[in-house]
């Protein structure tokens, strides 16, 4: 089943949609924002110059700096009159970048995050256990305004206070949980602690995202609860959660709300279009957003895309699931890995939890990454606790060898004893870098 008819529609019909859309956006955004007028003389192009979405690489890409450059209304296509909401990121870097919604904007996200909730397995009547923050962040209210439209029981309980979390899904008993992976992922092992089976709840399905996972991720988190674990896709610059949705059915690939948004895979370094399939930088433009469109955002994020029909019936592109963001890429010594690699391999050894992080170091002259991971609780009695017995040396020895030939990495490795690295109360940190506190020697 479906909620919208752009999910089975053909691909003529969906470009249709794109190209009248995506004409509209261009005009209102060379219209009303001084930043496209000016970027699009930079380029040579007027409005007039795109007449279908295959003029779309004429347009100019849009930054993450853009919008710090701009801060914190420079981008915005109407007044602080028209807006009923301003969301924006942690600013952990600086200043946050922020974002605005119409009421029509806040009408149109609820009904694709309505749509995405439906594709992971929601449905009316039932209750969703929302574990997203609130606040700032698009997470918690993307998702509680789209549970709501769907018409389902939304519990906004945010991130955090986990024993809280662990009662009302005792007692709410929701079908639906929606958080981050390693947010979830220490709820049920919270709940494991206190004696109960993360299996034995109502729930029956999870829609996680806000950081990268891997397929072992999904796997540990469904054999652990006993639920079918789907992706979604975001970025509060684009629109918040819901820009596109893994189906229950096939969880297979991410749809895009291609009736909102288009999607372009480039290649970060030429900028260039890459053929179907191939990973590369996700780029998107916005074809409905009145207070903030954004023209090619260029979002960091790496992926592919097809556009081939899904197996269960729905039409519109599928992007694959995030493997990593440019600026989360591990380059040592010149090679290249993302957190969601070196997790994918990690995930594969019965002796280690679903925990860990890389520490980055300088030592000398040289970066050096450390892989800190900690040892499951069977393991660690099987060994009488003795974390200098020499399985743990063997254990060592066999992931320093593992990231070198799979990773193609060099890593020093650090096992710890079980619950001892940082569990996630929202975002999971995988990176720690600690190279610009080192004191070269």
């Amino acid at each position: 089943m479906i909620l919208h008819e752009i999910e089975t529609a053909s691909r003529e019909e969906i470009e249709q949609i794109q190209t009248e859309r995506l004409i509209e956006t261009v005009e209102r955004a060379y219209r009303n924002v001084p930043f496209y007028e000016m970027r699009f003389h930079e380029n040579g192009i007027t409005p007039a110059d795109i007449k279908s979405i295959g003029d779309i690489t004429k347009l100019p890409f849009m930054r993450k700096q853009d919008l710090r450059d701009h801060y914190p209304f420079g981008l915005f296509a109407v007044g602080l009159d028209k807006l009923v909401r301003i969301h924006g990121s942690s600013g952990t870097s600086g200043k946050p970048t922020v974002v605005g919604y119409t009421r029509n904007d806040i009408k149109n996200w609820s009904e694709i995050v309505a749509r995405a909730i439906y594709l992971g397995g929601g449905r009316p009547g039932q209750v969703l256990h929302n574990a997203y923050g609130y606040g700032l962040f698009t997470g918690g209210l993307g998702l509680h305004f789209g549970a709501e439209l769907l018409g389902m029981v939304t519990v906004p309980v945010s991130g955090g206070n986990t024993e809280r979390q662990i009662t009302m899904i005792e007692d709410f008993k929701p079908t639906v949980i929606c958080g981050t992976p390693s947010y979830v992922l220490t709820i049920a092992e919270l709940m494991e602690e206190m004696g109960k089976n993360p299996r034995e709840t109502s729930l029956k399905y999870g829609i996680f995202g806000a950081e990268p996972w891997s397929e072992e991720m999904r796997n540990t988190l469904e054999e652990k609860i006993g639920i079918k674990a789907c992706d979604i896709y975001g970025l509060s610059e684009v629109m918040g959660p819901g820009v596109a949705m893994e189906c229950s059915e096939a969880q297979d690939g991410l749809h895009v709300a291609e009736d909102h948004f288009i999607i372009e895979v480039i290649d970060p370094e030429t900028l260039e279009p890459v053929p179907e399939g191939q990973a590369g930088e996700l780029v998107f433009t916005s074809l409905t957003k009145e207070a903030f469109p954004v023209i090619r955002y260029r979002t960091g994020d790496i992926a592919s895309v097809t556009k081939e029909r899904c197996s269960c019936g729905r039409t519109t592109a599928r992007m694959s699931r995030v493997k990593g963001r440019i600026d989360d890429m591990i380059i040592i010594r010149g090679v290249n890995v993302f957190p969601s690699e070196i997790e994918h391999y990690l995930l594969q050894v019965k002796e280690l939890a679903p925990h860990y992080q890389v520490h980055l170091l300088k030592k000398g002259y040289l970066d050096v990454a450390e892989l800190n991971v900690e040892v499951t609780e069977g393991f660690y009695q099987g060994i009488g606790n003795d974390m200098n017995h020499e399985k743990i040396g063997l254990l060592k020895k066999y992931l320093v060898t593992m990231m070198k030939n799979k990773c193609l990495v060099s890593m020093e490795v650090k096992i710890h004893p079980p619950k001892t690295i940082q569990r996630s109360q929202g975002k999971a940190i995988r990176i720690v870098d600690k190279r610009s506190a080192a004191i070269k020697i």
